[in-house]
């Protein structure tokens, strides 16, 4: 497996990726995302941001995640200062075809790596209340429920929050 920045010719085949996703997602009842979002403007944006990462398998596309600094508002009703600097996990997905193989706990590692580097204590994660796969994931890799909320961008949907406090050792 190799994780690495995403370019603009990745673009077209992170969209196959998420073309592929969102049906699974859909059909697990996870409403998250859909036909409209996430879209080409949006992962152009990431990679013009260098926030977005790949994780490939033998040269092929099976995991992306932008990597940001990016908090939304609602965040602080879940009690977090959204002032504080963080690692924002945002489109996280792993194509169907590679599930099962620890595409989304490396985009994970990686996302700490990139807060260790910046020196950034936490590192921040949302996900649908309907997404039993990341419930299950972020606290085996240490992060802990924050709370809930809901998010301007999704009207209607129950956000779970994510964090983890990193501890850096000299």
């Amino acid at each position: 497996m190799q994780i690495r920045p995403a370019t603009l010719e990745d673009v077209p085949a992170v969209l196959g990726l998420i073309r592929r996703v969102v049906p699974a997602m859909l059909a697990g009842g996870n409403l998250q995302w859909d036909e409209s979002y996430p879209n080409a403007t949006v992962f152009e944006r990431d990679v013009a941001l260098e926030q977005l990462w790949l994780a490939e398998i033998g040269g092929v596309l099976a995991g992306v995640a932008a990597l940001t600094t990016e908090q939304e508002p609602e965040y602080a009703h879940v009690g977090w200062d959204v002032a504080e600097p963080s690692v924002v996990v945002h489109r996280l997905a792993v194509d169907p075809t590679f599930r099962g193989q620890g595409l989304a706990a490396a985009l994970m590692v990686q996302a700490e790596a990139l807060a260790k580097a910046r020196h950034v204590d936490v590192v921040r994660v949302d996900t649908s209340a309907d997404n039993v796969a990341t419930q299950r994931l972020f606290p085996k890799l240490g992060y802990t429920l924050s709370g809930e909320t809901t998010l301007q961008l999704r009207p209607g949907l129950r956000i779970l929050c994510y964090e983890k406090r990193l501890v850096f050792r000299a």
